[in-house]
């Protein structure tokens, strides 16, 4: 995945962060995870080890905005109890890369230096993203280390399979940096959605007519993916039906099952539907398909003067599940369309939202730049089942999608 959707929050602004960078030759990443918090308005103090600062050095770190960063346990003129700030102040500690070294006096409560004395003292949550060479990752002792920190809360981002800087090839290589980006927001997150399960859906879907052609639409599923991301930073266990192209925004810890046309997706989200609390169904799925289709590519000398295709009309996945469903699940949807004004663009969300039986519902001014396909922000008009209604001029996706979260648990 990309930085994704939520690299432009504004929902984070002022919350603590501590980093925590160990000797690796991945520290080097650590300084883009510093800058992806700090453009979102988030407070970040770093410390690095002595084995980092062979890497990277702290002017680096304060240089990008970090304050403050920690070298050496006894640093002439610094502070007497630096060891304790981190745990008085920040939201979540981070240790990215976390080397094999870090992890064992991590799991045994050493606080021999800066990094783990802090980590000692720092009562809130802990993540870890290990990078190491894959037989260090591999062996006993450090699996025992990570077995003792998950089972104290901790949480593990990685690492993963890849090649790492020795040359070698196996699981050691460090997380992809959206993955320890998007943990630190879950755990500085409310978790006011834990317990749910949402079904979200998301993205295009592309309607073959031969072997290499199809009819489709502009989505990128970047709405759909900020609404999945939002529910899961807030504790509920999300499972995102995705049409072509839209998964790879999604983080691991969401569920997620690709599709491509619209009846594939109508399966898709009916199986799982029973089991859902929310639904949230954002997919722009096409109306309608070509009646005709063939696995051949058709050939422009077959038709000379042109050609017609007749279409049949596709599922109504939205209507369809929204009649199917229990009393106490809720449905979200969202509605694509051309108006003139947001005034117009209300009323059409008003009676589309009547229409389709759904409790909250948002429409999409796509006729307008900046909001729409394609775009990082959204202007949206949303209307819900007790008669609230409101105009919501242009701002991120991500923070569109967070707020409809918090109006969907209000209802």
């Amino acid at each position: 995945m990309t930085w994704g959707i939520f690299a432009a929050s504004t929902r984070f602004a002022r919350r603590r962060l501590h980093l925590g960078v160990c000797g690796s030759v991945a520290c080097y990443k650590a300084a883009e995870l510093l800058r992806a918090w700090l453009k979102l308005n988030m407070h970040v103090s770093a410390t690095l080890t002595d084995a980092a600062q062979h890497f990277v050095t702290p002017l680096l770190f304060e240089s990008l905005g970090a304050m403050p960063v920690y070298g050496g346990m006894f640093t002439p003129g610094g502070e007497p109890f630096a060891h304790l700030e981190t745990g008085a102040h920040a939201g979540v500690f981070v240790v990215a890369p976390a080397s094999a070294d870090v992890l064992s006096r991590l799991a045994c409560g050493g606080a021999s230096d800066m990094l783990s004395a802090q980590a000692l003292a720092f009562t809130g949550p802990l993540i870890l993203a290990p990078a190491m060479n894959p037989r260090m990752w591999d062996n006993k002792a450090t699996r025992a280390n990570v077995a003792v920190l998950r089972e104290r809360g901790a949480v593990l981002v990685g690492p993963v399979f890849g090649n790492v800087a020795c040359g070698e090839e196996g699981e050691g290589r460090f997380a992809p940096l959206p993955e320890i980006f998007l943990a630190a927001l879950r755990a500085l997150a409310p978790h006011d959605m834990a317990g749910l399960r949402v079904l979200v859906t998301l993205g295009p879907t592309r309607e073959p007519w031969d072997g290499t052609r199809f009819w489709s639409n502009p989505s990128t599923g970047r709405m759909g993916a900020a609404l999945a991301v939002s529910a899961w930073l807030r504790g509920s266990r999300v499972t995102a039906i995705c049409g072509p192209g839209s998964a790879e925004l999604l983080p691991r810890g969401v569920a997620t099952c690709s599709v491509c046309h619209a009846r594939e997706m109508f399966e898709a989200a009916q199986d799982v539907w029973p089991q859902m609390d929310v639904g949230m169904f954002v997919a722009a799925v096409a109306d309608f398909s070509p009646a005709e289709t063939s696995p051949e590519k058709f050939k422009k000398f077959v038709a000379p003067d042109g050609f017609s295709i007749v279409f049949s009309p596709n599922p109504d996945i939205l209507a369809t599940l929204a009649a199917r469903r229990r009393p106490e699940q809720k449905v979200l949807a969202f509605a694509a369309e051309s108006v003139p004004d947001m005034q117009d663009l209300l009323v059409l969300a008003k009676e589309k939202r009547a229409r389709k039986n759904v409790d909250l519902l948002a429409a999409n001014y796509i006729n307008r730049e900046g909001s729409g396909f394609g775009t990082l922000t959204n202007s949206v008009a949303v209307t819900d089942i007790h008669g609230r209604e409101e105009i919501w001029p242009e701002q991120s996706k991500a923070d569109v999608a967070w707020d409809l979260c918090s109006w969907l648990l209000k209802l």
